[in-house]
C-alpha cells in the first residue's frame, strides 16, 4: 500500500502563497528586493529544511534505539545554486554537529550513515539530481 502526501497552497497576492501541510499553515514568499513581502521562507530553502528534518529525525530515532544520549545535536546545510535558469542546486553540503561522549562517537557515526545510506528518503531523492555531501563534527 502506498502513501500519498497532500499539500495545499493558495495565492495571497504579490508573490506570496499560504501553504497548509498536515494542519500547519505558513507562507511562502520572496524578499522585498525580488517583489515579495518577505513573509515566509523561499521554496528551495525548504528543500534543505526537509533534508535536515528527514535525516535528523532518522538519526534521533536511531540514537534513541541505540540508547545514546547526546548533549546537543544540530545541523547546518549549504547549497550552491546554478547561475542559469532554472536555478537549481548543484551541490548540497550537510554538517551534523554533536556534543556527546567520545565513547558514543561510533554509534553516532553509524546512525548518520544509516540515515544517509538507507532511511532518509529526502536525501535519496535529492541525490538523484545533485551531490549531497555530508560530514560529522564533534563539539
Amino acid at each position: 500500500m502506498s502513501t500519498t502526501h497532500q499539500v495545499f497552497s493558495s495565492y495571497e497576492g504579490g508573490i506570496k502563497f499560504k501553504t497548509e501541510i498536515n494542519g500547519h499553515e505558513f507562507f511562502l514568499d520572496v524578499a522585498e528586493s525580488d517583489g515579495g513581502d518577505n513573509a515566509g521562507p523561499r521554496p528551495k530553502a525548504l528543500l534543505l529544511t526537509s533534508l535536515m528534518g528527514c535525516t535528523g529525525m532518522d538519526v534521533a530515532a536511531l540514537l534513541k534505539k541505540m540508547q545514546v544520549e547526546v548533549e546537543s545535536f544540530t545541523m547546518n546545510c549549504e547549497a550552491d545554486l546554478t547561475e542559469e535558469h532554472p536555478k537549481v542546486y548543484s551541490e548540497i553540503r550537510l554538517t551534523y554537529l554533536f556534543k556527546a561522549k567520545e565513547e558514543d562517537y561510533p554509534k553516532i557515526e553509524k546512525a548518520v550513515k544509516l540515515s544517509q545510506e538507507k532511511y532518509c528518503g529526502v536525501s535519496e531523492m535529492l541525490k538523484k539530481v545533485c551531490p549531497v555531501q555530508w560530514e560529522i563534527q564533534y563539539l
